[in-house]
């Protein structure tokens, strides 16, 4: 029987300082987001992201998203390399993105699943090895953190208010106790942070 505990589950998002991961102007609007996506601090928490995982799991929306970029930054040489790392691991991990919506793959490597998040996390601890990337996806982190069943959250906190949007803390989730293993300030005041659950 495998350990189904074997393959830690790890979320990235960016958050503003006031928990947000997009403004008052809807889901695409990242303005508080994007200027700090680039910077050092970023590319070397980017880079930490993506090692180890063997299994990237995004939502519908993040997957048609990514499509539209990643895969252009990995064919390009010019690229920066931790940038350019992460999208050839990307466009070459295996995903799971879970959709009640597609019908075909937008990727390659890529299983569309119509479930639960927690069961198919559960299915996947349970079947395969190496970590699993839960990918800038909130609705499925926001399944899975009212689930208690994620074991680190890799933060970027960007330094401003949006004083609007959407948050991905919400009212009613468990609580849970979290470990900082790992924080990293940037000239312009972002700040990459690593929590580990402690059970």
């Amino acid at each position: 029987m495998t350990d189904t505990t074997a393959r830690s589950v790890r979320a990235n998002i960016n958050l503003t300082l006031d928990g947000r991961y997009n403004g008052p102007g809807g889901p695409h609007d990242l303005g508080a987001i994007v200027p700090y996506a680039a910077t050092e601090v970023a590319r070397g928490h980017l880079t930490r992201l993506w090692e180890g995982a063997t299994t990237a799991v995004l939502g519908r929306v993040n997957a048609e998203g990514f499509l539209g970029y990643w895969p252009s930054v990995a064919a390009d040489e010019s690229a920066d390399p931790r940038d350019r790392g992460y999208a050839k691991w990307l466009v070459d991990v295996d995903k799971v993105v879970l959709s009640t919506t597609l019908t075909e793959s937008p990727w390659e490597r890529t299983h569309i699943v119509n479930a639960p998040a927690a069961d198919v996390i559960a299915d996947l601890k349970s079947t395969g090895t190496g970590d699993i990337l839960v990918n800038s996806s909130v609705s499925v982190i926001s399944a899975l953190l009212a689930e208690d069943l994620i074991d680190s959250l890799h933060l970027m906190i960007c330094p401003e208010i949006t004083g609007g949007g959407q948050r991905l803390f919400h009212d009613g989730l468990p609580g849970s106790t979290w470990m900082l293993r790992q924080q990293e300030a940037g000239e312009s005041g972002e700040i990459a942070l690593i929590y580990d659950r402690t059970r």
